[in-house]
């Protein structure tokens, strides 16, 4: 029996940690003297391990067992061990995020495309400085590219279909079996595979998890679903994102109420498991409201209520031009369940969406015109322009759904007003292919108390070409952002109820990012990774604090 992929280090708290892997056959998986079996879906085998009796404030050693013999850590690796932390004592917390990371070669073609790998760098950092290693790690979409893979998994498909071309789709993923190809091409490299072994991972899906463009507008939506190829993809994207990512997202209170995580465990066959997590898949993009991918972690110690909030900005959004909204209300109630009627105070707030929420100035005003027009400010021809500069130029964010973006916006105004607001707000996105540090403030209420930043960091690995990085600095000058606010209030966009300004970047190289919290203060640290003889390394950048 062989481990095929992982170990994953998902879920953890003060005695507590769940490790997910995938084995290539059935068994029994023992770690740290817990066990779990194997539970499988279209041929694959799984088994997500819940670890408990932990020391607070300890480090612990493992190794994963199949049925009694031990599996990992590999022989001969160059790594150390894989470790079990609980939170430290002192209360602190390191969070390193980003997003968008290509499999490719690590060899000169590769470097010269893709460059080096920023996660890559960070475990080899983490092998050389224990005391900037992430407590968490958190990725912000876009792990794999199911419409754009790799080489080596374009080779594989080719091979699978015969060579046939005759889709526009024929080179892209197109089920749940092709997904698990992504995932073993991103995930087995050796770096990567340690650096998740021994950090907590939490993941968010993202448009390339599907395919680009992913629900941008009802056009988009209609089109895409009268396809005759998009059945089988949206299912295995859905099931295999929920085997794959979110089901570790979940803590071991949420894990025993998930009625699928239920099924999976409860049902002695493969195929009714396998028809059950499809019909799944298939409801959950049918019906958004019948699943939840957004979830919430608390870290460090409990008293010091550091909370992350993680929103899916994909899968439940509302497309409707007269009522556009980035989550439905239904998602949005929850969104502030967890944070203004949270029962336990926050006094960081970590705000994480795969696509930013504050861009820069110019690009913000861009996105709000075009969504006027796409939604008929200037007549029903300008419309259909709008709709194809929308999808052509990807402007999707926080700034086009401008309903959901004032909700953002009374939100951090509820947060700021309360008795004992956050020190600090920080919202966390990736997306963008650049990285960038914006400070913000509130127009309608003073929170001289409470910090708010929007930190961007993408990509891991998959930089933009110069010409968009050109157009992107351009965006950002004085002059043309002067000129897209005229253009956006010409189409009846009004202002809306924060400011600000790009503090540091945008950096187009790639990167990660770390916030590291003590107390009342924060710290965000930029790192980009770079080529050093030969080895993949991080060079900080800058850090910025309060």
């Amino acid at each position: 029996m062989q481990l095929k992929l992982g170990p994953l280090l998902r879920y953890v708290d003060e005695t507590r940690a769940t490790v997910w892997v995938e084995t290539d056959g059935p068994c029994d998986v023992e770690i740290l003297g817990h066990r779990a079996p194997t539970w499988s879906v279209h041929g694959h085998h799984y088994a997500l391990v819940l670890i408990e009796g932990l020391q607070p404030a300890s480090e612990t050693p493992y190794e994963v067992l199949l049925d009694g013999t031990q599996v990992w850590p590999l022989p001969d690796s160059p790594y150390g061990p894989s470790l079990i932390r609980t939170p430290r004592a002192d209360g602190s917390f390191r969070l390193a995020f980003g997003s968008c990371r290509r499999s490719a070669p690590f060899d000169k073609q590769g470097f010269k495309d893709f460059g080096p790998d920023a996660l890559v760098a960070l475990a080899e950092r983490m092998g050389g400085d224990d005391a900037e290693r992430p407590d968490a790690l958190l990725l912000l979409g876009d792990q794999v590219y199911a419409d754009d893979p790799s080489d080596a998994v374009l080779a594989k498909l080719r091979a699978a279909h015969g060579g046939r071309q005759d889709s526009e789709v024929a080179d892209e993923i197109g089920n749940f079996e092709e997904y698990t190809w992504l995932y073993d091409d991103a995930w087995l490299t050796p770096a990567v595979r340690w650096l998740f072994s021994t950090v907590p991972v939490c993941m968010l899906l993202d448009d390339h998890d599907l395919r680009d463009d992913w629900n941008t507008s009802l056009t988009w939506r209609r089109w895409v679903t009268s396809q005759p190829w998009w059945h089988d993809r949206v299912v295995g994207a859905y099931a295999s994102y929920w085997v794959y990512q979110h089901l570790g997202n979940l803590s071991p209170e949420q894990l025993e109420k998930d009625p699928t995580y239920a099924a999976m465990r409860a049902l002695e066959d493969e195929d009714e498991r396998s028809s059950y997590l499809d019909a799944f898949a298939w409801e959950a993009d049918d019906d958004p409201a019948s699943t939840r991918w957004s979830f919430y972690r608390d870290f460090g110690a409990r008293s010091k209520g550091v909370r992350l909030l993680a929103v899916d900005s994909r899968c439940s959004r509302e497309l409707q031009p007269s009522r556009r909204a980035m989550v439905d209300q239904h998602e949005w109630e929850w969104v502030r369940r967890h944070t203004v009627g949270a029962t336990q105070p926050i006094n960081h707030l970590l705000f994480a969406s795969t696509l930013p929420f504050l861009l820069t100035p110019g690009l913000h005003h861009l996105e709000g015109w075009n969504e006027a027009v796409s939604s008929g400010a200037w007549g029903r021809r300008a419309a259909g322009v709008g709709e194809r500069i929308r999808q052509d130029m990807d402007l999707e964010h926080w700034a086009s759904f401008r309903r959901s973006f004032d909700d953002v916006t009374d939100l951090l105004t509820d947060l700021v007003r309360a008795e004992n607001p956050p020190a600090s707000i920080l919202m966390l996105s990736g997306d963008v292919h650049c990285s960038y540090l914006s400070e913000a403030e509130l127009t309608t209420v003073d929170h001289p108390g409470t910090a708010i930043r929007q930190l961007t960091m993408s990509p891991f690995r998959n930089p933009i070409g110069r010409p968009i990085q050109v157009a992107n600095k351009v965006l950002d000058t004085r002059w043309m952002t002067a000129l897209l606010h005229r253009l956006a209030r010409s189409a009846g966009v009004r202002d809306v109820a924060a400011r600000w300004r790009t503090a540091y970047g945008p950096w187009f190289g790639n990167g990660v990012m770390t916030v590291v919290l003590t107390d009342d203060r924060w710290l965000v640290e930029v790192d980009h990774a770079e080529l050093r003889g030969g080895r993949q390394v991080l060079r900080r950048t800058v850090e910025h604090g309060g």
